[in-house]
């Protein structure tokens, strides 16, 4: 009996060693799997129930670009079209420019720039560099969701403004308007700023704004010129307008009698958009007139060692890193990183084009929290202003070329990039730009959409003069139109698509209209954000067409002719 025993024991053991083993192989895996999901961090909050419970995401982004850029038909100045989509505005500031008699057709038309009524020309000339680069990355998107013609009517109207702001029949221009209307700090005399009115009722005087030295404001105006010439270049006769206006500007902006700051020292500039250099628009000007033209004298200027040692030896100050109607270096540098990534032109301009690349790339990684270059709020919200109020404007810039460097790669055949040591895959940085936008649109702790009239929870006392005050037929002074700024009721007119100022650096938003660090929209913040939108919204599918923007420039390399005809006898 005991060999019976002893062999059944022996079995057993056998069974025992066998099931030990097979939860070793299978079960383990299994466990630290789970372990893993379990213990991941969570650096972004969970959704919210009002974002979850609607459509997919790339629909949420598409819904929201069609708001965003009816922000642009609300800000409207001049004689209106009329089928601008805005039932609250009407033709206004059909006076401006009165005092500018050199300029053809007087200052009317542009774009309002925030909440009051003041035309101030350096963010809207970013405004409109911004969209048609939008524009022209991702043409296939706009026409996808039949934005197209709309977007390019909006660059339009802006564009033929900015064409209104100097005398564009001169051979060489010796001044430019820089602004209409706006306000001197303490001022007691009826303005922008100590009245209160709809734009279509204002009845006090609007001066313009004339300088003569700018590189910086004539720079950008440049630029944005340029940009609309390639997004209207199947309309021949306005691209070469456009060109033949951006070179005249250019021409100002490189004369060495008008080398300066254009807001120095004006009492009506400076305290709202004070310019703090202008070697970034040499930058971004110069970049953009060679894509415009296909002028090579555009890209030696933009691949000096001048500019490179003016603009990254400061790319320890992160305001540097951070896009904005004041600092264009980060997509001044991403924009000749295209050049190297589809034309790769080599000598002479390979040297600087690699740094720039090279900057770009740092640029990308100080954007993820892993590094903790920048701030984050416990929300999950990058502090690309440093806490300071209005950060949105400034996220979704950067939102858009994060995402535009991962289409640039995708298109070049390049799943990541090196941070350092540590390679990084394209969707990370994906996940950043998204996880940013999807807090704009309601994925924050408020639960609210910075976007008015997007989501079910939005900003309904936004900081803006047209807005707040009722379309009734009545025409309140300047001092009367006060009592709806002072208002605790919602704006009777929703400024649809308006992205405002944002939250501050604890996640909180006060939505009241007398704050305007919370609540006041601008056409920069608001071009950021279409551009942002458009490049991620998958409508019609991912990428851009790495081609169109080249359509202006000669080949780099020409072909060899073709062989001559077979001889006949």
């Amino acid at each position: 009996m005991m060999p019976c025993n002893f062999e059944k024991r022996k079995a057993l053991k056998l069974t025992v060693i066998v099931i030990f083993i097979a939860l070793l192989v299978i079960g383990l895996p299994i466990i630290i799997i789970k372990s893993l999901q379990k213990h991941k961090s969570h650096t972004q909050p969970q959704a919210a129930d009002q974002y979850t419970s609607r459509s997919p995401r790339s629909d949420q982004y598409t819904e929201a670009l069609h708001k965003a850029l009816l922000f642009f038909n609300a800000q409207k100045s001049g004689k209106l079209p009329k089928d601008n989509g805005i039932d609250w505005r009407g033709d206004s500031g059909l006076q401006d420019g009165a005092d500018a008699t050199d300029v053809n057709g007087g200052l009317v038309g542009g774009y309002y720039d925030a909440g009051d009524n003041t035309k101030f020309h350096f963010p809207l000339s970013f405004a409109m560099t911004m969209l048609s680069w939008s524009v022209i990355e991702y043409e296939h998107k706009y026409k996808s969701i039949k934005e197209y013609d709309h977007t390019r009517e909006l660059i339009k109207w802006g564009t033929d403004y900015l064409l209104r702001t100097f005398n564009s029949s001169a051979s060489i221009i010796d001044h430019i308007y820089a602004q209409v209307g706006g306000s001197q700090n303490g001022s007691t005399t009826p303005d922008d700023h100590t009245c209160w009115q709809r734009p279509e009722d204002m009845d006090y005087k609007r001066t313009s704004q004339l300088i003569t030295s700018g590189a910086d404001l004539s720079g950008e105006m440049a630029a944005a010129l340029a940009a609309a010439s390639i997004v209207f270049k199947d309309d021949v006769a306005y691209s070469k307008k456009l060109v033949q206006g951006a070179s005249k500007v250019w021409a100002f902006a490189r004369s060495s009698a008008r080398r300066s700051r254009y807001s120095r020292g004006n009492p009506f500039i400076e305290p709202y958009y004070n310019s703090t250099g202008y070697y970034d628009e040499y930058m971004w000007g110069s970049a953009w007139m060679y894509y415009a033209t296909g002028n090579s004298s555009y890209l030696t200027l933009a691949t000096t060692a001048g500019l490179f040692r003016n603009r990254i030896a400061l790319n320890d100050n992160l305001s540097q890193r951070v896009l904005s109607w004041d600092n264009k270096s980060p997509a001044a540098m991403l924009l000749l990183t295209r050049i190297r990534f589809f034309l790769n032109p080599g000598f002479p301009y390979e040297e600087l084009l690699y740094k720039y690349n090279n900057a770009t790339s740092i640029n990308m990684c100080s954007y993820l929290q892993r590094y903790q270059v920048f701030n984050w709020t416990k929300g999950g919200l990058i502090e690309l202003n440093q806490g300071r109020p209005q950060n949105l404007q400034y996220v979704v810039n950067t939102v858009f070329l994060a995402s535009l460097y991962v289409d640039y790669l995708k298109a070049a055949n390049l799943p990541g990039w090196y941070c350092g040591t540590t390679y990084i895959p394209l969707n990370t940085l994906q996940e950043f730009a998204t996880s940013q936008m999807d807090y704009i649109l309601g994925k924050n702790p408020m639960n609210m959409s910075y976007v008015v009239g997007h989501g079910t929870k939005f900003p309904t006392h936004v900081h803006h003069r047209g807005a707040s005050i009722p379309n009734n037929n009545i025409k309140y002074s300047c001092k009367d139109g006060f009592q709806w700024k002072s208002s605790d009721k919602p704006n009777p007119n929703n400024i649809t698509g308006a992205m405002v100022g944002g939250p501050d650096q604890f996640d909180k938003f006060k939505d009241v209209r007398s704050d305007y660090s919370y609540n006041e929209p601008t056409i920069a913040g608001n071009a950021g954000l279409v551009a942002a939108l458009v490049s991620l919204t998958a409508t019609a599918g991912d990428g851009v067409d790495k081609n169109s923007i080249f359509s202006a420039l000669p080949p780099l390399y020409p072909t060899a002719p073709p062989p001559p005809p077979p001889w006949k006898p």
